[in-house]
């Protein structure tokens, strides 16, 4: 579990929940401000992924940025995200996509498996912006390093 359900409640309903659900799917529309503007944010928090299950179209078409959540908590956990960061890369038949690499669970610092550099270079070589955040943060700073990140991830 990489924390991608908790992050989407923290940010939509400023809510966190310390119980695990396996997520079928969920959709979730939130307006943003960033930078002066107001936008309609559509989130899609997909179920988890294994280096076999073929991405679905609709996780693929459309899509203006992705947010690959990891824990730094789980070594495997991380190197589905860059799984998965290909597959979105061989599905749209793309050498690169606006993407935002979000390290989860950042409150639990003292079972870290992924070192703080592996995402930094993995998302400086595909041109992805990298933030590690914990569900229990409040809310606006989990928009505020998501917006961040994303508007990088775009204008990159």
């Amino acid at each position: 579990s990489a924390g991608k359900s908790s992050l989407v409640n923290q940010f939509i309903e400023n809510h966190f929940n310390d119980a695990y659900y396996p997520t079928i799917e969920g959709n979730f529309m939130k307006d943003i401000a960033y930078n002066g503007l107001e936008y309609d944010c559509h989130i899609i928090d997909t179920p988890g992924q294994d280096e076999y299950t073929p991405l679905a179209g609709r996780y693929a078409i459309g899509i203006h940025v992705y947010i690959i959540v990891y824990s730094i908590t789980s070594r495997e956990s991380f190197r589905m995200a860059q799984i998965i960061y290909r597959k979105i890369l061989d599905f749209g038949g793309l050498t690169r996509v606006p993407c935002v690499l979000v390290g989860s669970k950042l409150d639990l610092e003292e079972r870290r498996e992924v070192f703080r550099w592996e995402p930094k270079v993995f998302a400086s070589s595909h041109t992805c912006a990298s933030v590690e955040i914990s569900a229990k943060m409040d809310a606006h700073i989990i928009g505020e390093h998501i917006n961040t990140g994303a508007t990088r991830g775009v204008l990159r």
